[in-house]
């Protein structure tokens, strides 16, 4: 008997087709890739029961990477979704089975009511339940053989996984932000550079490793899915090469990191200018927050060269 296969995008940030999770179905086995937020869960649930399943046939949830806005919402799932079991690179493993640097580091940012509100309650999952995945470790769901790779450059905790059976690589932030509100005048992408593990060299192998893996669909975090894989490619490209060249001159320079980042905000709005002309405010508002996190991101990364080379 041949099983079923399909994926389902779930809508899971309060920002319309902004942040997905993914639901993957095979037969009688389901998994989420992505956890997004404990707020998300009801939703994630919903999309659970709109395919006639349960809690209990979850199998795997899967997690990309250890931020928040694609991890917060793990252990609040896995409390809903006994016989599952949480798939994470073993950095990202190591965060959520010990939670609390990462909600004191998000703490020290936002405040504890602002934290609670973006990403709600995070709880120590138990180490029983999660799978540290070495890269090109593979799971099953149903008959089918999913194979993790890890890909960092935007973050060294972050893996990407390859679902042929689906034609599908679910790309978390690896492959860029390519929100659905930016494509209709083409295609734009744009490389997540935030704190604190931004590096160009690997984010550009990460695409090639994406690229190579030969399958029909991208399905980035943020949002969706893209069949025109070289086009977002040779995008994000052009975007990290201009990121590496800010961040050299940066280091060479005598900017405060202050300065740094202000000025490559405005740098990210002009590289966004040149690629996207057709962009009015509306769009433009949409990535500020983008912009922000990219500039602050570049900061740290040249503030911690500068200091490597001065020592």
């Amino acid at each position: 008997m041949t099983t079923r296969h399909s994926r389902i995008t779930i809508d899971a940030d309060v920002t319309p087709r902004f942040t997905a999770a993914y639901l993957r179905l095979a037969g009688d086995e389901c998994a989420f890739v992505e956890a997004h937020t404990a707020h998300a869960v009801p939703k994630l649930l919903a999309a659970l029961a709109e395919q006639g399943k349960k809690p209990e046939d979850v199998r795997w949830v899967v997690v990309t990477h250890a931020h928040l806005d694609h991890a917060a919402g793990a252990s609040a799932l896995l409390a809903k979704c006994p016989n599952a079991t949480l798939l994470a690179h073993p950095r990202t493993a190591k965060n959520l089975i010990d939670p609390e640097k990462l909600i004191q580091g998000a703490t020290a940012v936002y405040g504890e009511a602002r934290f609670k509100e973006l990403y709600g309650t995070v709880t120590a999952i138990p180490k029983e339940r999660v799978r540290a995945l070495a890269d090109g470790e593979s799971f099953e769901l149903g008959d089918a053989k999913l194979t993790v790779w890890h890909t960092s450059g935007h973050a060294y905790h972050h893996f990407a996984v390859d679902d042929p059976a689906v034609e599908t690589v679910y790309t978390g932030d690896t492959f860029g932000l390519v929100y659905p509100a930016l494509q209709a005048h083409g295609r734009f992408a744009i490389p997540s550079t935030s704190p604190t593990g931004f590096n160009a060299a690997e984010a550009r192998k990460s695409i090639d490793k994406v690229l190579s893996l030969g399958e029909r669909w991208v399905c980035p975090t943020h949002y969706d899915g893209y069949e025109d894989k070289q086009v977002i490619a040779d995008q994000l490209r052009r975007f990290i090469d201009r990121a590496e060249a800010w961040v050299e001159s940066a280091v060479n320079g005598s900017e405060s990191p202050e300065q740094m980042e202000a000025r490559f905000a405005e740098n990210w709005r002009k590289a966004i200018a040149e690629e996207a002309p057709q962009f009015g405010p509306k769009e433009q508002a949409l990535l500020d927050l983008d912009v922000e996190l990219n500039a602050q991101g570049l900061a740290f990364v040249a503030n911690a060269q500068r200091a490597e080379a001065r020592r």
